[in-house]
């Protein structure tokens, strides 16, 4: 970091020495895995000083906007709408869960056999080590799985700012009405945090600067189309994870710049990774920051990662909002409408997900999937033998994988993912 924060830290009531030793162990974890890659584009500079900076300088650019007056707004999940936050004179932000943390405390609150994401984020705020929990004027859960519902209840009692959205879990008629009462609900709650009402005017650049984000990324994504891959799985990984913690125009800005890069690479025939390189889609529970395991292991045994059917991916950015609504009503049905395509495991039936899967195989040209499932994630653990027998009577082999966050199965998982990787071979 370019300046030191621990005054800020202090403030903020984090534990200095437990967010050194996470800050020091991330630093070194992004060390190796990330700037030990070779042949990266000179795009990705800017994405490793966001890492670099993002307990630092993205802190303290919130908490200027907070003494300006604005507030700011931290959510877990894509359901959550970032139109309507801006639309409202706030921020919204993505909240620490990639990683274990004061694990031993969790436990005291949590099953031990909750899933890690969910863990993850107590563990982070037990730990008193997430600057962007402790900056959040509003935290806003989300009734997804069984173990986020029920982990709500608890972490309402530990902090005084939570927000709870309730989320259908059928595509149907009924399910849609929910979705845009919650929606309603919201804005109502936003304008009472804010102070500021949402209007036809700031629902429309809110809608605006969010398309343009998520238009920035679908054009990182398709360039990923290419062979040889103009950038590795890893790279293209973390611009979407840095989707959720970046101001909105600079990420954009800084996204195109990087796609500019990268058509010129791929005219140049300049890969990350020689030419028929085997091609692999990732599909399944979202990766946070900082869990890159899975993507390590994959680029490291010869392949590449060439999309990711996630909320920290395609399935989280896949559709834009559209902007021809007049009026706030008219913009929150199309709001609600973008949002409601979101196939999340959730849902039940859930078949736009097993099509979503097979067309991204064919758009990326993978040779094969890898399906990823966090342990005791049941929605998408279910989901893995559905997707993995529709892929095989599609001839599109799979390998489904279920692990958490530790380190501990590295060596097995480096052993089945190098077979796959023959397999494809």
């Amino acid at each position: 970091m370019t300046e030191d924060y621990r005054s800020m830290w202090a403030d903020l009531g984090l534990d200095l020495d437990a967010h050194d030793a996470l800050l020091g162990v991330l630093g070194k974890a992004y060390q190796d895995i990330y700037l030990s890659q070779k042949s990266r584009p000179e795009g990705m500079g800017y994405f490793d000083f966001v890492m670099s900076e993002v307990h630092g300088l993205r802190i303290k650019e919130l908490l200027d906007e907070k003494a300006a007056g604005r507030k700011i707004v931290c959510s877990y999940c894509v359901f959550v709408p970032e139109e309507i936050v801006l639309a409202a004179n706030a921020t919204l932000v993505g909240l620490c869960s990639g990683a274990d943390f004061a694990t031993e405390d969790v436990e005291k609150l949590l099953p031990r056999n909750t899933c890690a994401l969910i863990k993850s984020s107590f563990g982070f705020k037990l730990g008193k080590v997430c600057p962007y929990l402790e900056s959040a004027d509003m935290i806003v859960g989300e009734n997804t799985c069984d173990g986020k519902k029920k982990a709500y209840e608890t972490l309402g009692g530990l902090v005084d700012n939570l927000y709870v959205m309730d989320i259908p879990q059928m595509k149907s008629d009924q399910g849609r009405a929910l979705l845009k009462a919650e929606y309603e609900r919201f804005k109502t709650a936003m304008e009472a945090l804010t102070g500021a009402a949402v209007t036809a005017e700031s629902l429309k650049e809110g809608i605006r600067a969010v398309n343009a984000k998520r238009a920035a990324i679908h054009r990182l994504s398709s360039l990923r189309k290419a062979d040889p891959s103009p950038i590795s799985g890893l790279d293209a990984l973390l611009a979407n994870q840095v989707f959720f913690y970046d101001n909105p125009a600079r990420f954009t800005e800084s996204v195109n710049k990087i796609c500019d890069e990268l058509e010129k690479r791929i005219e140049a025939k300049h890969g990350v990774f020689p030419e028929n390189t085997p091609r692999i889609l990732v599909s399944g529970c979202p990766q946070a920051v900082p869990n890159w395991k899975l993507p390590m292991i994959v680029e490291t045994a010869g392949a590449v990662i060439v999309g990711e059917e996630s909320c920290v991916g395609e399935r989280g950015t896949r559709n834009l909002t559209d902007e021809s609504g007049e009026t706030v009503d008219d913009m929150l049905d199309s709001i609600v409408n973008r949002y409601f395509k979101v196939d999340c495991a959730i849902f039940t039936p859930n078949p736009d997900r097993l099509a979503h899967i097979q067309e991204m195989v064919a758009d990326y040209k993978a040779d094969g999937v890898i399906h990823y499932g966090l342990q005791f994630c049941q929605p998408y653990l279910m989901e893995a033998i559905p997707v993995e027998k529709a892929l095989e009577e599609k001839n599109i082999p799979c390998l489904r994988i279920e692990t958490d966050y530790s380190m501990e199965d590295v060596g097995q998982l480096k052993t089945r993912v190098e077979a796959f990787v023959e397999q494809l071979k």
